[in-house]
């Protein structure tokens, strides 16, 4: 399997994941760490792959999202966004409506 075939796979298997440095329980940046939390904070499972693991997936990934930096969070397959986005969303109530909404439809 090619790196991007990799990445549909668990973009395809996973319906709230995000790509980040370090995991949501030892980020290794404050970015990471900041994502992490907003995300868990809407109380939903969700799926993570931690970059620096893996330099091939590190590179590919931001070719396949066209966004350059980590975290990356994606839901339903689509790219939601990065620290900044994923914080705004959080404050505004949008993110836990999205994350919530997507676990649902997993479930279903």
């Amino acid at each position: 399997m090619d790196i991007n075939e990799t990445i549909k796979s668990q973009l395809d298997e996973n319906p709230i994941i995000l790509y980040m440095k370090g995991s949501p329980q030892a980020p290794q940046c404050g970015f990471s760490a900041k994502t992490s939390q907003a995300l868990m904070a809407c109380g939903e499972r969700f799926a993570f792959v931690n970059i620096l693991d893996n330099q091939e997936l590190r590179e590919a990934l931001k070719v396949y999202s066209s966004w350059p930096t980590y975290p990356q969070l994606y839901i339903n397959g689509e790219l939601v966004g990065g620290c900044d986005i994923i914080l705004e969303m959080s404050e505004s109530g949008e993110l836990a409506k999205l994350v919530k909404e997507a676990a649902k439809q997993a479930e279903a």
